[in-house]
């Protein structure tokens, strides 16, 4: 019941306090995280900074780690693990979940879900404006997704990426 009433806090007023440089915006970010570390336990370092009008649904699947960041404007389903020091941009969009689609002969939106795959996002990663992120990525420590980028696999430590669908750019050793 606790985090229910919570849930209904952080989505009827909490996500629309406004952000840096508003008036207000320390305030809007000290009861976003407040409400988060509720709703996450363990699972929220400390230092995360969660921006306005972030979805992540009920939170129970959701790992961040200290002084990361959820993006303005953002939507996180299904089970993701958000590593140390992660900034975002804007919009970022992880999906850890899909619709299945394999027979032809049936509706899309009657043939269920497809088996969840879990997105890993490394420590100290940058992930620009706008970056969509699909079911079963993992991203490696110190990446770098440039904006508008479709990340449909998983990375190595240290890749920068980007494009539709995201390609590796360069190395940033």
């Amino acid at each position: 019941m606790y985090k229910k009433l919570i849930l209904v806090l952080y989505y009827a007023v909490l996500q629309y306090i406004p952000m840096q440089p508003m008036p207000g915006w320390k305030i809007g970010y000290a009861l976003r995280r407040w409400a988060v570390k509720k709703l996450l336990k363990e699972r929220a370092g400390g230092g995360i900074i969660v921006k306005d009008h972030c979805n992540f649904g009920k939170g129970d699947k959701l790992t961040i780690g200290n002084r990361s960041q959820l993006s303005s404007h953002g939507s996180f389903g299904g089970t993701i693990t958000i590593g140390e020091d992660v900034v975002m941009g804007p919009e970022v969009v992880m999906m850890a979940t899909s619709h299945e689609f394999s027979d032809i002969n049936v509706p899309i939106n009657l043939q269920g879900a497809r088996p969840e795959e879990p997105i890993v996002i490394g420590n100290d990663c940058w992930i620009g404006r706008r970056v969509i992120i699909l079911p079963g990525v993992h991203l490696g420590d110190h990446c770098i997704v440039g904006a508008g980028a479709v990340v449909t696999k998983s990375f190595p430590d240290y890749a920068i990426i980007g494009g539709v669908p995201a390609k590796l750019i360069k190395m940033r050793r």
